[in-house]
């Protein structure tokens, strides 16, 4: 069979290789290798548990803040410190901004070309963009004036042969098949998108100073309360605040959804590929920081099979990391699993000097561990919590979904594939948009009522803690479920592991030779041109890594071509 490899896969970043052996252009089987080593846990041996955020929160530069608040949420529970409400409600208000920020972003600036053909843009009609538009939703800016503005501004670019951001794109694919009147409309918004994504961070800047990387501080926030105050939280930043969150909320309503849906009901074939494993896992969304008072916004759930009247509750002590096809060794040997309390981080790369043709996928070929629950590989992410909340009927999911699904004339099973992964992300993001309405109206009440504080400083003392101490802080990031493990003893870190979405989803083979979610998502894919891979990357875009995009593709004759996409 032909080896595709394609690396790196996305738009970012550039850490992920996918390679695929295809037979009649059909995926017979894929492999997901990430190609940079983290090794933050190294890092974090030995200092002080209370600085540990500031080091993980630079895992990732995409997400921001997730791995910041999830460092945070395990020394504070291996401490047994108690966040006081108002730091709590300013957390989440800061999540809740990330997940509308993260997902609208990654629609627009990293999925929607997968989808969108900027250059049928040109052949469109305003007036048909514009009314087309307006049957979907009331955006205002919807106006045959302002989809020519938009429409004469990428005729430019490409009679000047400056395509900029859209250049090197497969435009001549036959998998685009959008109407020109909605690739204009879309590709509108994906400007508007980029202006829209700049002011709503401002709620991080609010309350964190700034963004990326926004400051926190184990026990609560490093943001005072002080309405009288020009530079504490006052009445004025409190007031833009709800400006933001109401801005956010009428883009994703007005915008966002539609076009995810006027898109998805051009490409109704794509419910019916890419699932995967069929297994789900949510680790769970706190409501209030710790998990141990067992109320969570997210619940933690585990669905097997597809099983949605099945469910179950997390066990934690069931999840193991396994090295089996990753660059680590473990002292107990490669095919044994091991909980993250007890995990180790300890490089072991066997594979071939790069650059390189070929992973040796018979043996160890990624950076990334293999977590698996109850031994199983399972996908985290949007659709893991959406299917979540529909099995339990919460934040009102049931009728969110199956009401979409009825639009597009779908059953509940078409959910299961890659295009319902990506509307699981928009519903996703309308649950959150009017979660953070709810959230900043308690903080609201709760200031009023007279109560300013937003640090708690009872264990800020080393000699208060206990010698030995374990703490497992989780937080549901927009790709999915994210877990730092803490070990302290005698006041410094003993043994740090994160357990990130991506490894979750994007990890090599386990000892049982079971396939991650990236892995089994692709087999079966058919490709309309194995040099221009389309398909493969609509269904790992599904899964939002962030990453930069390179391809390069090996024929049988073992000559490579190389094709830049974005």
């Amino acid at each position: 069979m032909k080896r595709l490899v394609i690396d790196p896969v996305t738009r970012i970043e550039g850490h992920l290789r996918i390679e695929a052996e295809i037979q009649d252009n059909t995926i017979k089987s894929a492999y997901s290798s990430g190609t940079m080593v983290r090794g933050i846990e190294i890092i974090l041996k030995g200092r002080d548990p209370r600085e540990a955020w500031v080091f993980a929160q630079r895992i990732c530069g995409v997400c921001t803040m997730v791995h910041a608040l999830a460092s945070i949420r395990a020394v504070e529970d291996a401490l047994d410190i108690k966040v006081p409400k108002n730091a709590s409600l300013i957390r989440k208000l800061m999540i809740g901004t990330l997940f509308v920020h993260d997902h609208v972003v990654h629609f627009y600036h990293l999925h929607a070309l997968d989808w969108i053909n900027p250059l049928q843009a040109i052949k469109a009609d305003p007036v048909k963009a514009s009314e087309f538009a307006r049957s979907l939703s009331n955006y205002e800016k919807s106006t045959p004036s302002y989809f020519k503005e938009v429409q004469d501004r990428i005729r430019t670019q490409v009679e000047r042969g400056q395509l900029g951001i859209f250049n090197k794109g497969y435009w001549n694919h036959p998998e685009y098949r959008l109407p020109p009147e909605v690739n204009l409309m879309v590709l509108a918004h994906y400007m508007d998108a980029l202006n829209w994504q700049a002011q709503i961070v401002q709620v991080h800047t609010i309350f964190g100073g700034k963004n990326p990387h926004p400051n926190f501080a184990v026990g609560g926030m490093p943001s005072p309360i002080d309405l009288q105050s020009d530079t504490a939280i006052n009445m004025e930043k409190l007031s833009r605040v709800k400006t933001l969150i109401n801005q956010m909320l009428e883009f994703v309503e007005r915008v966002y959804v539609p076009d995810l849906i006027a898109i998805a009901s051009f490409y109704k074939d794509w419910f019916e590929k890419g699932e995967g494993i069929g297994n789900f896992l949510v680790l769970g969304e706190p409501e209030f920081d710790s998990y141990r008072d067992g109320k969570f916004f997210i619940p933690p759930t585990f669905i097997k099979n597809r099983d949605l009247k099945a469910y179950e509750d997390v066990d934690y002590s069931k999840v193991e990391e396994y090295v089996t096809h990753s660059w680590y060794k473990y002292t107990k040997g490669d095919h044994v699993g091991l909980h993250p309390f007890e995990g180790e981080t300890v490089f072991n790369y066997t594979g071939p000097e790069p650059p390189y043709e070929q992973l040796k996928v018979e043996a160890k070929y990624s950076w990334l561990k293999s977590p698996r629950y109850k031994g199983l590989p399972a996908e985290v992410g949007p659709l893991a919590r959406m299917l979540a909340l529909y099995a339990r009927n919460v934040h009102d999911a049931r009728h969110i979904l199956d009401s979409t699904l009825a639009r597009l004339g779908l059953p509940i099973e078409a959910i299961f594939s890659t295009m319902g992964r990506t509307l699981s992300r928009g519903l996703e993001t309308v649950i959150y948009a009017h979660a953070m309405k709810r959230w900043y109206d308690e903080l609201l009440e709760n200031i009023k009522s007279g109560d300013l504080k937003v640090f708690n400083s009872d264990k800020w003392d080393p000699s208060t803690w206990k010698r030995e101490a374990k703490g497992l802080g989780l937080m549901e990031a927009p790709r999915g479920s994210l877990s730092h493990w803490v070990h302290i003893s005698g006041g410094k870190i003993a043994n740090y592991q994160a357990v990130v979405p991506t490894t979750w989803n994007a990890s090599p083979r386990d000892a049982k030779g079971q396939l991650s979610p990236y892995e089994a998502s692709l087999v079966g894919h058919k490709l309309a041109n194995p040099t221009e891979p389309l398909e493969v990357l609509r269904t790992i875009h599904s899964f939002d890594p962030c990453l930069a995009c390179a391809v390069h593709l090996y024929a049988e004759d073992g000559h490579t071509l190389s094709v830049q996409v974005l």
